[in-house]
């Protein structure tokens, strides 16, 4: 069975800590996408990662069980200063 691919965008500080602004990853599960960012990448983006809100379709998900079909874009987007 095929693993769905992913688009993972990153924005702000989340895009400097990641080294990029956008990679795919294979992944099923919200779980096992950030799962393997946190494996690919070092501290700095897990610490983002902690505080991100992460949107798949424009709406934010939480859930690690939340399934991601093939082609998914999702968006890191880091606390913004200011407002």
């Amino acid at each position: 069975r095929l693993v769905p691919m992913a688009t993972v965008r990153y924005f702000a500080a989340a895009a400097e800590a990641a080294g990029t602004e956008q990679e795919q990853v294979a992944a099923a599960t919200l779980g096992g996408l950030l799962a393997d960012l946190r494996g690919r990448h070092d501290a700095r983006l897990t610490r983002v990662l902690e505080v991100s809100s992460i949107l798949h379709d424009g709406r934010y998900v939480s859930d690690p069980a939340t399934p991601l079909p093939d082609g998914a874009v999702l968006d890191v987007l880091p606390p913004f200063a200011g407002g």
